[in-house]
């Protein structure tokens, strides 16, 4: 996850941006930059690596200057070098920026016409460049960020600031988080309240889709339409705790938030967005001359593994055995030497999942993990590490790791597909342009929040609730009601719909929700029909779908919770929002506690 400083101050900023840098470190960064104006003339040190070799650059050359931005990057359009480190330059004009620009191709090549020259490799500098262009046409600074602003598709936040004003920040919010600090005639922008602490505890946290003009004695926060808004001022804990809760109540409301932003890191660390391509990483095995697949975890990331079983057969026709480590490890599956074995950990350090793992090495098969912790005990015992990149998770309930390992999983599949010649060139383009667009529905889904509160009102007031889907929904339909028993304690089963009428049915009467996860689909007519059958025998239906889903079923529902169409092979990723939502609030509404739910630890290391 990029970390974004930005400071309007009364003494030199750079060293303080470095120090603001160093405590988003926890967010993971391949390369880090700083920009100032001093004389009223833009300047800035960029390096590869570590803050460290920031520090020495900036040691050896050192920055003046009254007003700054900072950054620390993962590489997501471009490679990690100095080149595409932030911040990035055009004319007047300089940004930091995190997350995915999904349209910037069309941006470029439109810009590229218009004469302006790109010196790097990323989605960042097509804003650079939208903003000065607005500025050559004629445009105020602060205008020509918002007319930018416009013409950007995809999940950004941004810092930008101006030659010749010293005192003006702009900040933008549209998925990744932003917060602004106030102090006594200076100003804070950072990408959370860790950054600002050592500057203010006075913090306010800026909503999806709002803009903020920072200047030392003036703060204007504007919405994409240009209207004033209004965010309340808070004090913040940042200097209490490693990790800030910002402006949510608990741990897991944040990070269910900040899923936009760690799926996009993901994704881009396994995925070419420029290219269109599956990054050719070292692998510990050969896709292309496998003839199975074992994959074994636990809880939410065995059913991570068992949606990633339909992806793996369906696009890259490799059959997979998905198993629970706990069983696997006492079934003694035969293993043979064109086999694989894929293991998924938030922790890293999940013990059956770590034994079903030496099982696997005990019989030389290769070994692949896929982890949130790559220094854990699963890393290091395996032969290749594929990072989930989700940064801390302090809830127990997985939600962000979850979304996460999906997308890992999602890459490998693409990545597999092609190495096996099952998907073309092009497919393969369209595939992972489908990927990069899930932060921008996640941002979407997450404005569902209200109505999605309001159901959980009526889930909260009941003891049992069914989930039903079919396909990749139907492992989804299983973590919305793990999700569900782990917060609530309401007992909670999830099938396959088409189970429904071979004993679930009987469970059916006036007293039981059933949720049922159905984007309008090739087999979403026959959910339709399990949908009738609930409704014959007076169950209450939450359906979870798209607009298309929800003008073609023909049942009448408690509450329809109406996604935005999308690719289907994001669906199970952004689908996980809302199932992940109802349940954080129906355990609000019950009192619970969310993020340390009973007899639950974060990490399983015993059997």
């Amino acid at each position: 996850m990029c970390g974004i400083v930005g400071i309007i101050g009364h003494t030199p900023v750079a060293p303080l941006i470095v120090d603001a840098l160093k405590r988003l470190e926890y967010r993971g960064y391949d390369s880090a930059g700083v920009a100032t104006i001093e004389g009223g003339a833009l300047d800035r040190r960029r390096a590869e690596g570590k803050l460290v070799n920031l520090e020495q650059r900036i040691g050896e050359a050192p920055l003046g200057g009254l007003i700054g931005i900072g950054h620390t990057r993962w590489a997501t359009h471009g490679v990690p070098n100095e080149t595409n480190a932030h911040p990035h330059f055009s004319r007047d004009v300089a940004i930091v920026h995190n997350g995915i620009i999904e349209n910037f191709a069309e941006l470029r090549d439109e810009l590229a016409a218009d004469g302006y020259e790109f010196a790097s490799q990323t989605d960042t500098e097509v804003v650079a460049h939208l903003i000065a262009r607005e500025i050559d046409r004629g445009a105020a600074p602060v205008d020509a960020a918002h007319k930018a602003l416009s013409r950007l598709e995809g999940a950004f936040a941004l810092a930008i600031m101006f030659r010749g004003d010293d005192d003006l920040l702009i900040g933008a919010r549209n998925g990744p988080p932003l917060a602004v600090g106030h102090g006594d005639g200076e100003m804070f922008l950072g990408s959370d309240a860790i950054a600002l602490a050592p500057f203010t505890d006075s913090i306010t946290y800026l909503e999806d889709g709002d803009w903020v003009v920072i200047r030392r004695k003036e703060l204007r926060i504007f919405d994409m339409a240009g209207n004033p808004v209004e965010r309340a001022r808070q004090k913040s804990v940042g200097t209490s705790y490693l990790v800030d809760k910002g402006n949510h109540r608990h741990f897991m409301q944040k990070e269910i938030f900040e899923q936009p932003e760690v799926i996009s890191h993901t994704l881009a660390h396994y995925l070419d967005f420029s290219a269109g391509t599956a990054r050719d990483m070292a692998m510990p095995f050969d896709f292309a001359n496998m003839d199975r697949l074992a994959i074994s975890a636990c809880g939410t990331a065995y059913l991570a593994g068992l949606i990633s079983k339909y992806w793996f057969e369906r696009i890259a026709r490799l059959p997979v055995d998905i198993d629970i480590a706990s069983e696997f490890r006492y079934r003694e599956a035969p293993m043979n030497g064109r086999m694989g074995a894929m293991f998924i950990s938030q922790s890293g350090e999940t013990a059956d999942t770590l034994a079903s793992l030496r099982y696997c090495r005990d019989n030389n098969v290769p070994i692949a993990s896929i982890v949130n912790v790559p220094e854990s005990t699963i890393g290091r015992e395996s032969n290749g590490v594929f990072p989930t990149l989700a940064g801390p998770e302090i809830g127990v309930a997985s939600t962000k790791a979850f979304t996460c390992q999906l997308s890992v999983l999602a890459s490998l599949a693409v990545r597999a597909a092609r190495q096996r010649g099952h998907i073309s060139a092009e497919r393969e383009k369209t595939l992972v342009r489908e990927l990069s667009e899930a932060p921008r529905f996640a941002s979407q889904v997450l404005h569902l929040d209200d109505q999605i509160e309001k159901v959980a009102r009526e889930l909260s007031q009941v003891r049992h609730v069914l989930y039903l889907g079919r396909d990749t929904n139907f492992p989804l339909a299983m973590e919305g009601a793990l999700k569900l028993k782990e917060i609530s304690y309401i007992h909670a089963e999830g099938y396959a719909a088409g189970e429904l009428k071979h004993g679930p049915i009987a469970l059916i009467d006036e007293t039981m929700p059933v949720i049922v996860i159905a984007p309008h689909d090739r087999i979403f007519e026959k959910t339709v029909s399990n949908m009738q059958e609930v409704a014959a025998r007076g169950g209450r239906i939450i359906l979870i779908t798209d607009k298309r889903g929800a003008d073609k079923a023909t049942v009448d529902t408690l509450e329809t919770i109406v996604l935005p169409d999308m690719p289907e092979i994001i669906a199970p990723i952004i689908y996980a929002l809302p199932i992940q939502m109802l349940a954080y609030h129906t355990a609000v509404h019950m009192g619970t506690d969310v993020d340390q739910p009973r007899n639950l630890a974060k990490s399983v290391t015993v059997e």
